[in-house]
């Protein structure tokens, strides 16, 4: 494509390849070419220890009057920055928006470098398919293991030891928090200066895309967080990098996030599209990456988010939508899909905009999946109760299932729910110490019998007690204590049996997949329900969640037969008390809950089970 093509659908919103023509690439003539969009600019220099003349050079104005470049004897590992002069007489220092490679955390300066080579996006499995197994290990590659001295753990290192552990446990699935460079920890990625940059802390280009290779060799799909809804106010990043607004919208309704102190991209400006589109797809283009999971969506769709009631301009409808988002959003589904056949996109999305996951033909936004917060939010809120009181709040078990064929979603245990004093997953339960084990393995268990694919956050499979902390590794260390190692067995267990078991994956997204069997006893705090495969196999999941166990408990059931305890939470081998004596329980011709036929069982307390039935 020539430059002036490159340009205009720069200019348009439609170059999806943007980092091919702005930030530094190798001339062929030697050096290397650098080019940047500032159009509000008096002009722009370079500045770094390449430049001659005393380190600063001005760059040349391109054809549309609004990018810069030149051509310089640059060096790989070379640092550099781009000099704003603006109208009103100021030099702002400003960081490459496109740079590959950044100085961080010596200084924020960006670095001339070269691409890793080969190995690009490979499809394992068409993401398109709803009856596959996916189950994510969500981690923070800073804070997932640290070196004696709390150094973090390189790319290279964690390929050696991340990947064989993910691979061992059972998940399909790994998703990084942001990976894209950030100048403070604490933003755990959220807040990102260089949008096609991995973070340098952890190693090279190379060594980034060498951790995603290894995970490719094992089968593991990876799946990075990325954050277009906004960026942080930072004087050498994106922030009114020209001297004044022009990554952020310049309108006063539309240009901060207040509650993050950070600034809202201008959606439906062309070359703003272009450079967040350029980003997504170059993670897929260059890294090989299989999915995203997009940030914050609901800040993008709507005007009125994080505002005082009536504090803001409605669109040209009159309502708060913000159709330049939801417009930009289309695009971003319709360009990956079609460019990277696959490819899995995520919504972290909080409300109930309708067709997150529908078909931009049907009218909806083309997501692959959208993360249940609703169901997050309503079972921890059940779970932290004592289990004498969990009747009163019954409805928090149920309620999910209202709406679970709606979208597509994923159930999420996220990084979110484990700081902020919420508390750990293992210490969101009440109760004494062995209650928190046996709370947190009846809740994951349910989970994974639910209706939805899985994520879960790095941590709770050795029930850390402390919540996350970005500043230090995970607490494996836990598993020399017999609790915690068996939840570790237990989680593997889990997994394993989730990827063996159809009716656990196969038809998540209606009702030919679940069949209630017991809804309303709150007073026992006890639901069962089936799970049934395509070919209509099924597995009977029964959780009580009261303090007590119940003997003989009868659920109806369609047809005579006896049913095989398959999985146990309340296993001895995985920290249970094995108060479970019998393994097969046989039914009676005797009606109950609607059904010819009714199953008697003993279920202990705090404990979800999975039983076959067997003619």
């Amino acid at each position: 494509m020539s430059k002036d093509r490159r340009l205009e659908n720069f200019h348009n919103g439609r170059n999806f390849r943007a980092y091919d023509f702005f930030g530094c690439h190798a001339a062929s003539g030697g050096g290397y070419t650098f080019r940047v969009w500032a159009p509000h600019a008096k002009s722009v220099s370079i500045s770094g220890g390449f430049v001659p003349g005393g380190g600063v050079k001005e760059l040349v104005r391109l054809e549309d009057g609004e990018c810069f470049g030149i051509t310089l004897n640059a060096r790989k590992g070379d640092r550099y920055r781009y000099v704003i002069e603006t109208y009103d007489g100021r030099k702002i220092s400003k960081a490459d928006p496109y740079a590959f490679c950044t100085d961080f955390p010596s200084s924020a300066d960006s670095v001339v470098y070269d691409l890793p080579k080969g190995g690009a996006y490979g499809e394992l499995f068409s993401a398109a398919r709803q009856d596959i197994p996916i189950n994510i290990y969500e981690v923070n590659l800073l804070s997932y293991k640290r070196h004696d001295d709390n150094s973090y753990f390189t790319y290279r290192e964690l390929a050696a030891d991340l990947v064989p552990y993910v691979k061992d446990m059972g998940y399909t699935h790994v998703e990084f928090m942001p990976v894209t460079e950030f100048p403070y920890d604490g933003s755990w990625g959220y807040q990102v200066t260089g949008y096609f940059a991995p973070t340098a802390r952890l190693g090279t280009l190379e060594d980034f895309k060498a951790l995603v290779d290894a995970f490719h060799a094992c089968g593991i799909k990876v799946i990075v967080d990325w954050v277009p809804a906004h960026f942080p106010k930072d004087d050498f990043g994106l922030y009114e990098f020209d001297g004044q607004p022009l990554y952020e919208c310049p309108l006063w309704d539309r240009m901060e996030h207040s509650g993050w102190g950070t600034r809202r991209f201008d959606f439906g400006r062309g070359e703003v599209d272009s450079f967040l589109l350029s980003s997504a797809y170059f993670f897929f283009d260059v890294y090989g990456i299989d999915g995203l999971r997009v940030d914050a969506v609901a800040s993008m769709l709507y005007l009125d988010y994080d505002r005082r009631q009536g504090d803001f301009t409605p669109n040209e409808l009159g309502d708060n939508r913000n159709l330049e988002a939801i417009a930009f959003i289309k695009k971003f589904n319709d360009v990956i899909k079609r460019d990277f056949p696959g490819a899995i996109t995520v919504a972290e999305e909080s409300t109930s905009f309708p067709g997150v996951t529908s078909a931009i033909a049907d009218g909806g936004l083309g997501f692959d999946y959208k993360w249940n917060m609703g169901w997050m939010n309503d079972v921890l809120f059940y779970c932290r109760q004592d289990p004498y009181f969990r009747n009163h709040h019954h409805n928090k078990l149920t309620f999910s299932l209202v709406y679970a064929f709606s979208e597509k979603y994923i159930l999420p245990l996220s990084h979110d729910e484990v700081v902020h004093i919420k508390g750990s997953i293992a210490n969101k339960m009440p109760g004494e110490y062995a209650d928190k084990f046996a709370g947190e393995r009846e809740l994951l268990a349910y989970m994974f019998a639910h209706p939805g694919k899985k994520l879960n956050f790095m941590g709770y499979e050795v029930a850390q007690f402390s919540e996350w902390n970005y500043k230090s590794g995970i607490e494996f260390f836990l598993k020399k204590f017999e609790k915690h190692a068996k939840m570790t067995d237990f989680v593997r267990a889990l997994n394993h049996f989730y990827l063996n078991n159809p009716p656990l994956y196969e038809v998540d997204g209606d009702w030919r997949g679940f069949e209630w069997l017991v809804v309303d006893d709150k007073f026992n705090n006890l639901i069962a329900f089936n799970r049934y495969s395509a070919a209509g196999e099924s597995l009977t999941v029964i959780v009580n969640f009261a303090g007590i166990g119940h003997s003989g408990y009868g659920i109806g059931v369609n047809e005579r037969a006896k049913y095989r305890v398959v999985f146990n939470t309340d296993d001895k081998a995985f920290g249970g008390e094995g108060s479970l004596r019998r393994k097969v329980f046989y039914t009676k011709k005797q009606s109950s809950h609607g059904k010819k036929h009714t199953l008697y069982v003993d279920i202990p307390k705090l404990t979800c089970m999975y039983l076959l039935k067997q003619k």
